[in-house]
């Protein structure tokens, strides 16, 4: 069967603000047609993201917006079997849609990461971003390209078909199934501190490593039990493994006030090169939110 692999870029933490993406489709096997856009979102650049990327919004100003580039996206989508890595860029396009009050593509997803943490079991719990395993498998890439992502994330793919067999259509069925046995699925005793979690390893959100600073709307243990249930690991620290660092709004410079010693770290990691997230609490939950409701879905 043959399949559409999409991916974008994004200006700020809004999943919405999509400043690029790079659709890639397979036929019989083999990339057959490449396409890539940028995208003016018209909302403002987080310098984060720039640092990720390397798309500033002087290179976006003569871009087509999300409502005048959707048409050449939907025409390529509509009805087929679309792959993405993670279910991020599920959410970016009916992040972008709901905002510009456009129809979503009528389509069926399938998450290759789900296919990597299946397909190889080294990668199950850790290790299934996309830069990891491509050098794994010697798979030549330019990583936080959208282009060059949707085509890793096809590759990936068709090396999971061939190695174990299964068809496409098998593996949208599989991916519903668990990953692992779930008798670890929310391991809370290798934590010793109270507010330390163990992803549930078939969530929708695993291998994200969640950090919470500052002062939150909600109580910090429940936050962690709503990020671990998702999937998420949640440390106590910013540390080289932390990919998403969620932020109260007395905190991380919102307003007057100081940023945290966990908000200072991560930003000199992202200065690295090492991808952190830098989240509001609001639009973690919105992210959790519709994570949950996807993987829903999904299984329906």
């Amino acid at each position: 069967m043959d399949f559409v692999v999409i991916d974008v870029e994004t200006a700020n933490n809004e999943a919405s603000s999509i400043c690029q993406v790079g659709i890639a489709s397979f036929r019989d096997g083999q990339l057959a047609e490449s396409w890539v856009s940028l995208v003016n979102p018209e909302v403002d650049f987080n310098p984060f993201n720039v640092i990720i990327h390397g798309i500033r919004q002087a290179h976006v100003q003569s871009a087509p917006t999300w409502i005048e580039v959707f048409p050449e996206i939907a025409s390529r989508l509509q009805g087929r079997i679309v792959v993405s890595h993670t279910s991020f860029d599920q959410r970016a396009l009916g992040g972008a849609c709901a905002r510009s009050r456009i129809p979503e593509c009528v389509c069926t997803w399938l998450d290759s990461t789900r296919v990597v943490r299946i397909a190889w079991p080294q990668f199950a719990k850790a290790g299934f971003g996309l830069p990891n395993v491509a050098a794994h498998f010697g798979i030549d890439y330019r990583a936080h390209d959208a282009l060059e992502d949707a085509r890793c994330a096809g590759l990936l793919v068709l090396r999971a078909m061939d190695e174990t067999g299964l068809s496409l259509s098998q593996w949208l069925v599989r991916v519903q199934q668990p990953i692992t046995p779930p008798e670890r699925s929310l391991e809370r005793s290798k934590w010793p501190a109270p507010c330390k979690r163990a992803g549930a390893v078939n969530g929708p959100l695993f291998g994200e490593v969640v950090v919470f600073t500052g002062s939150l709307a909600t109580a910090r243990e429940q936050a962690a039990d709503t990020a671990a249930a998702a999937g998420c690991r949640v440390d106590g620290g910013v540390t080289k493994q932390t990919t998403i660092l969620v932020v109260g709004e007395r905190d991380s410079g919102f307003g007057n006030h100081a940023k945290s010693a966990k908000s200072v770290k991560a930003e000199q990691l992202i200065r690295k090169g090492q991808r952190i997230r830098i989240l509001g609490e609001g639009v973690f939950l919105r992210m959790v939110q519709a994570s949950a409701a996807l993987a829903v879905n999904s299984a329906s």
